[in-house]
């Protein structure tokens, strides 16, 4: 048997594994780090273009992100932390374009305006609510907000062809909003990884145990897939970023930490229209309501997208229902997931989300022609001859503990760290990639505590993110300071031309 040690061991080729990987090796170029990937490619599952939304989200256009509560008023405070949050991400792939370690940004990421858009009263209510709320933000100081239809028909030409022109409509649009190739992005990172000389990736490898030592070093019994080998690695940290698969690896585990944790997986697909004379008029990303009992992650959107360098013109997604918690993952994932600790909370979830269960089947079963329908409530001209239906990612969303109903359905990002910091797992879907710097942020705050307060990391940090340790929802000029620079590197000045 094969026998390595590690100082971290990255279990997952994907965006987070990557921004740690980045992050450590900047940090810290002494550390031997290895990522272990199951499939034969990085950035395969959940990063993979099609498997995410790529928009970028920083709470511009995703009105999920501002929940209406019972009174009518409108929550603002999740958007604003996701806004701060990208902005991070941002100064992050910034400063790894000035160094040469990323490519010409275009390559993975564009500018595009977001917009919201609804129709009706009682939606443009809550969209003219939200925007005065947002516009006085410094965040979201430059959001426009209009229910005049000839202007939308500026903004959104396609959406507006052959719309009532009695019908209220209001939008809002942001233009510094990007679009981002996360699979592009995560493999221009792997790359520059494997060129450092303490990073090896070994593709085609599972993990099949995890058990920690009486040193705090993690035995982790990997199977290598190509000859059917065994080989042992043990790690200082690890770091589970295996998208849908985080939850039965961190099971593994034994963790207190892990006790009463479950998921409920959502799977996802997408209309796209690749036809140039189609694809060539709409250059937007345009967020609309999710219909009532939805998840988060199916808001629907009109999605203008750089795909491979190829424009593309997205629909979706479609939720539907699935036990497996990755894409190329078992139907037996749901089912194996359930364990004496998690049984309570996710017999409690299912209980009180029937509704959602009973959407997603019935969503699974939809035709194209009823797809097609969804469409054109977006875009009215939509013929179901030029779009194509093809699979999203799969997502699991976060079942945890609740002392009032037993457990509860959580649609966010979660950190799970050992109490001794040897080990991390980012569990939970949206916003996901798109604050992926903030999140490996925390996990090295919280499991590399020592060296996070030493002056050599600290300076590293504030080179690398110049925002680091400062609130970019309380700090105006920083935040001016901040976008002026991430806006002219990586190309974010819409100039009204498409993608």
């Amino acid at each position: 048997m094969h026998k390595q040690k590690v100082d971290v061991l990255l279990v997952g080729a994907g965006v987070m594994s990557a921004t740690l990987g980045m992050l450590l090796t900047r940090l810290d170029p002494a550390l031997k780090i290895v990522m272990v990937e199951r499939l034969g490619k990085v950035a395969h599952e959940s990063t993979h273009s099609l498997n995410n939304a790529g928009t970028g989200h920083a709470g511009y256009c995703e009105l999920n992100y501002t929940p209406q509560r019972a009174d009518g008023s409108v929550d603002i405070s999740k958007a604003l932390k996701i806004n701060a949050g990208f902005e991070v991400s941002l100064q992050f792939w910034s400063w790894l374009v000035e160094q040469g370690v990323l490519p010409a940004s275009h390559e993975f990421i564009n500018a595009i305006p977001h917009q919201s858009f609804v129709w009706g009263d009682k939606d443009v209510d809550f969209l003219r609510k939200r925007f005065e709320l947002l516009h006085k933000h410094h965040l979201f100081e430059e959001m426009q907000y209009s229910e005049d239809h000839a202007k939308l028909e500026k903004w959104m030409p396609l959406v507006m062809s052959r719309r009532d022109a009695g019908q209220k409509v209001a939008a809002t649009q942001v233009n510094h909003g990007s679009d981002i190739d996360f699979g592009s992005l995560t493999r221009h990172m792997i790359k520059a990884l494997k060129q450092h000389h303490s990073f090896e990736l070994l593709l085609k490898h599972d993990i099949n145990g995890l058990k920690q030592q009486a040193n705090g070093h993690w035995k982790v019994t990997v199977d290598d897939l190509h000859n059917k080998e065994t080989r042992q690695i043990e790690a200082a940290f690890v770091f589970l970023g295996a998208g849908g698969g985080a939850l039965p690896l961190l099971q593994k585990t034994g963790l207190p930490e892990a006790r009463g944790y479950g998921g409920f997986p959502v799977s996802g697909q997408w209309l796209i229209c690749k036809n140039p004379d189609i694809v060539k008029k709409h250059h937007t990303k345009v967020y609309g309501k999710a219909p009532t009992g939805a998840p988060p992650m199916s808001v629907p959107h009109l999605d203008a997208r750089i795909i491979d360098g190829k424009p593309a013109l997205l629909f979706g997604p479609y939720a539907g229902f699935t036990t497996k918690f990755l894409k190329e993952g078992s139907i037996f994932d749901l089912f194996s997931s359930v364990k004496p600790s998690n049984l309570k909370p996710m017999m409690s979830v299912a209980f009180d989300n029937m509704d959602l269960t009973r959407y997603l089947i019935k969503g699974a079963l939809q035709s194209h022609k009823e797809r097609v329908a969804a469409l054109q409530d977006f875009y009215a001209s939509a013929k179901e001859s030029e779009w194509k239906l093809e699979d999203a990612g799969h997502r699991v969303q976060i079942i945890k503990q609740c002392k009032s109903k037993g457990g509860r359905l959580e649609f966010g990002t979660e950190i799970i760290t050992a109490r001794d910091g040897t080990l991390a797992s980012l569990l939970g879907a949206s916003p996901g990639a798109s604050i992926s710097v903030q999140a490996m942020l925390e996990v090295l705050e919280r499991c590399f505590k020592k060296q996070m307060h030493s002056s050599e990391w600290k300076s590293q940090l504030h080179t690398m993110i110049p925002s680091f340790g400062i609130s970019l929802d309380d700090d105006v000029a920083l935040l001016h300071e901040v976008r002026k620079r991430t806006r002219k590197i990586l190309g974010l000045d819409f100039k009204g031309t498409a993608i």
